[in-house]
C-alpha cells in the first residue's frame, strides 16, 4: 500500500544496487548496497565511525523491504535540510529513522550493524553523477554483493513484528505496519 502511495514508479529490479532519486530533493540520490557472508563488519564498522566511509551500515534482518530504508532516507535528507536532525550526520538519522521510539542508542543497537554480523545493508546517499564513491565501498567489503531485493531473504520477521508490535491481522502487510510505525513516531 504505501509503496505505491509514495511512489508508484519505483521499482527494484534484479540488480546489484538499487538507486532512487529522491522526489522532493531531485538533485539526491539513495543507493543501497547488500552483501551477506561478510567477514570483515568490524573493519566496515570502524572505518564508518572514524569517517572513511560515509555511509549508512544498516544489519538487514531488521529489514523488510527496500522501501523501508527509503523511507527513512528520505526523511533523514528532509531534516538534514531544514536543519531538525536528532543525530549529528544524515547516515546516523537514517538508522534513527528506522526505529519506531525515539531511542536513539536503541536505534543504532537495533538497526546499526555490530561488529559481529555477517551481513551488511549500505545506505548512500549523493548527488546523481556520483559514482565512484559506490566503487571504493564496494571494493572495501569483503562479502557477497546480492541483489537489494532480496533483503528480505536476510529478514527476522519474528524479531521486526517484536520491535514494531505488529498485530497478526498485519502479517499480510508486514511493510505497511512498519513504514506507518516509523512514520508515526515523532507524532506519538
Amino acid at each position: 500500500m504505501f509503496e505505491s502511495f509514495f511512489n508508484p514508479q519505483i521499482r527494484f529490479p534484479s540488480v546489484m544496487y538499487s538507486t532512487q532519486e529522491l522526489e522532493l530533493f531531485p538533485d539526491r540520490t539513495v543507493t543501497q548496497l547488500l552483501f551477506k557472508d561478510v567477514k570483515n563488519a568490524a573493519e566496515l564498522r570502524k572505518n564508518a565511525m572514524e569517517g572513511k566511509i560515509n555511509g549508512a551500515l544498516i544489519n538487514p534482518s531488521m529489514i523488510v523491504n527496500p522501501f523501508q530504508v527509503l523511507v527513512a532516507a528520505n526523511k533523514a535528507v528532509h531534516l538534514h535540510s531544514t536543519g531538525k536532525m536528532k543525530t549529528r550526520s544524515l547516515y546516523s538519522e537514517i538508522i534513527y529513522n528506522l526505529s519506531p521510539t525515539n531511542n536513539i542508542s536503541e536505534a543504532f543497537k537495533r538497526f546499526g550493524m555490530s561488529d559481529s554480523d555477517s551481513a551488511v545493508l549500505i545506505v548512500l546517499v549523493h548527488l546523481k553523477e556520483e559514482t565512484q564513491h559506490m566503487t571504493d565501498i564496494i571494493a572495501k567489503v569483503d562479502g557477497q554483493q546480492i541483489p537489494v531485493e532480496d533483503v528480505s531473504m536476510l529478514t527476522d520477521p519474528a524479531k521486526v513484528k517484536k520491535l514494531y508490535k505488529t498485530t497478526p491481522q498485519e502479517d499480510t502487510c508486514l511493510l505497511d505496519a512498519v513504514v506507518c510505525r516509523m512514520a508515526t513516531k515523532d507524532v506519538m
